[in-house]
């Protein structure tokens, strides 16, 4: 219980011991409404649902540039030695969109609700079931800089492209290891969603690049990559909406020949090098099909109302939680922000596909998206997988399909072969670790620890064949 609610207590328990002489149920109507209220100014967050450890990692010690981070370790470590306990980092997407949205909307270890009583003006949080910090530490990067609490000395600094970015992250993560020497053997796992799915084979590409050129003391020990509903080689996913929204039902055959007009634009924009206007008509193609289909939302197609990030930003806005991040109060969150989004703005057709043939000879690699996704779904990554250019790519496209059950349900399907594994969650839309929280956290921990369908040996699934 926190001081301020011990306080709140005291006070209108003297209250009450001045009405003993009145009638019991009295004394008991207003025992209820003493809690109602000790509930309504109690802590927005509480003390369990502080990182344990957040502030600024700097990029540029001249400028004062810096990446926000809040850190959580894990609630339960599977591992006999702390030192062994892997890091998952997360990044968002956007570009430009805060972590904090992962943090506290997604898979951390609080989700932010809207209040019970509708008479308060602030959101509650309420633990998450399936938080990915359960056996793991959990690790939330606001990148680029100039994105959510991270500080952009000026608009020219913020990165314009994914060199500039894995760079300012690779900064950002070593300084985060040199925070306590137990960080330094740990494996890390770096993770992300849509946008970040360029961020994170960017990083992964410029950790493996910059590894063997350091010490073995300064190395960052990644482990493995993963990247839901991404947007990965966006001239090939550009490609596949029309075609995708046909076959659901959402377009007839007119809409589908209009959109593949609007996409061809955009991938022709793409194949000359004007990145400016390749984006510009990816939105395009986007809107349309908004448009023609009706849906609240393309990040989910069952949606009747788009997710809603209302209660997430007055969180963030309030001076108690900015004070207990490590945030100055003079700091405005914003969920995604339009500079960020405009210094990128010339990157997002540019595909980063090469970064991850490399990356999947060298280290695992998971590709994980929600079913319902119209945006950077299923059919989308599926498109792009199948270019790849790896020797492995065969024998994965060969590989079984597999049914995944989470605790006796169905959850969806996992393929897996060699370092690479894609999973298709069922039930669950972009967001999807806030759509099914405990099967996303399944999927997680199975997949780090090598456990189950994700195990590197196959003796499970020759048995089940047999």
């Amino acid at each position: 219980m926190s001081s301020t609610k011990r306080e709140a207590d005291h006070v209108e328990l003297i209250h009450l011991s001045s009405m003993a002489s009145k009638p019991l149920n009295l004394l008991f109507f207003m025992l209820l409404f003493f809690h109602l209220h000790t509930h309504s100014s109690a802590s927005i967050l509480p003390k369990e649902a502080h990182p344990t450890k957040s502030g600024y990692l700097p990029v540029n010690a001249t400028t004062g540039s810096a990446i926000f981070y809040a850190f959580y370790e894990a609630q339960f470590p599977n591992h006999t030695s702390l030192s062994q306990t892997p890091l998952v980092i997360w990044l968002q997407g956007g570009p430009g969109c805060s972590s904090m949205t992962g943090n506290f909307f997604e898979l951390g270890p609080w989700q932010v609700t809207p209040p019970l009583d509708q008479n308060l003006q602030h959101p509650e949080l309420q633990p998450n079931p399936g938080s990915w910090n359960r056996i793991f530490g959990l690790l939330f990067l606001d990148n680029p800089i100039g994105t959510g609490f991270s500080i952009a000395s000026t608009p020219e600094e913020i990165p314009t492209n994914q060199q500039a970015v894995a760079r300012h992250l690779f900064i950002a993560i070593r300084k985060f290891i040199a925070l306590d020497p137990l960080f330094k053997s740990r494996p890390i796992y770096i993770t992300g969603e849509s946008y970040a799915g360029k961020y994170v084979p960017s990083i992964g590409y410029y950790i493996l690049k910059r590894n063997p050129l350091l010490p073995l003391s300064k190395r960052v020990n990644l482990q493995g990559l993963a990247i839901g509903n991404g947007l990965t080689d966006p001239e090939t996913q550009v490609g596949t909406h029309a075609l995708q929204s046909y076959y659901f039902g959402l377009i007839n055959e007119k809409q589908k020949i209009q959109l593949e007009k609007i996409q061809f634009e955009a991938i022709n924009f793409t194949k000359a090098g004007k990145w400016s206007d390749a984006t510009d008509a990816r939105l395009k193609v986007l809107s349309y099909l908004q448009n023609v289909t009706g849906l609240a939302t393309l990040f989910d197609f069952r949606r009747n109302i788009p997710y809603d990030s209302y209660w997430l930003e007055e969180l963030l806005k309030t001076p108690e939680v900015k004070k207990a991040l490590g945030v100055n109060e003079s700091m405005v969150f914003e969920k995604c922000s339009k500079v960020v989004g405009a210094a990128l703005h010339s990157d997002v057709m540019k595909s980063v596909r090469f970064k991850v043939e490399y990356l999947v000879k060298k280290t695992k690699v998971l590709l994980f998206q929600g079913q319902c996704d119209l945006r950077d779904g299923v059919v989308s990554v599926e498109s792009w997988i199948k270019k790849m250019k790896w020797e492995g790519l065969q024998k994965f496209l060969d590989a079984k399909r597999d049914v995944w059950n989470v605790n006796g349900v169905l959850a969806g399907y996992v393929q897996k072969s060699d370092n690479l594994s894609h999973v298709v969650v069922l039930g669950a839309g972009h967001y999807l670790p806030t759509d099914q929280p405990v099967n996303s956290q399944a999927m997680i921990e199975d997949w780090i620890l090598d456990r189950g369908l994700f195990a590197n040996n196959h003796i499970q699934n020759l048995v089940m064949d047999l």
